[in-house]
C-alpha cells in the first residue's frame, strides 16, 4: 500500500512537499516514482528515485525545481515541489517499480494521488 499526502492549494512561486508512506512490502527493495495527471490530460512521468537514493531523473518540465528523495528508514519517499507554477496543478500519484524509470509500465504499485493546486 502507498498513501501519499501533502498536496493542497498554493500561489504561483510558492512550494510544497509531498509525501508517500509505503506499507505491506519491502519499501526499500523499490525504486520510487512520482506521476502526475492534470485534468483532461493523460498521466505523465515527474521523476524516480533508486532504492539506494543514488539515481535520479527529472522530466524536463519539473528538473531544477523538484527533487525526490527517500528515507528508507521511515519507508517514505518525497518530492520537494519549489517555484511551483499553475501548470503544475495535477493529481500527483507515487509508485513503486523494480527499476528507475519514467514507463509507468513498469510500476508495479500506486498510490491514491493528492491533488496540488497552483493559483496565479
Amino acid at each position: 500500500q502507498l498513501q501519499a499526502s501533502g498536496g493542497g492549494l498554493v500561489q504561483a512561486g510558492g512550494s510544497l512537499r509531498l509525501s508517500c508512506a509505503a506499507s505491506g512490502w519491502t519499501f526499500s527493495s523499490y525504486a520510487m516514482g512520482w506521476f502526475r495527471q492534470a485534468p483532461g490530460k493523460e498521466r505523465e512521468f515527474v521523476a524516480t528515485i533508486s532504492r539506494s537514493s543514488g539515481t535520479t531523473y527529472y522530466a524536463n518540465s519539473v528538473k531544477g525545481r523538484f527533487t525526490i528523495s527517500r528515507d528508507n528508514a521511515k519507508n517514505t519517499v518525497y518530492l520537494q515541489m519549489n517555484s511551483l507554477k499553475p501548470e503544475d496543478t495535477a493529481v500527483y500519484y507515487c509508485a513503486a517499480s523494480r527499476s528507475t524509470s519514467p514507463r509507468e509500465t513498469f510500476y508495479d504499485y500506486w498510490g491514491q494521488g493528492t491533488q496540488v493546486t497552483v493559483s496565479s
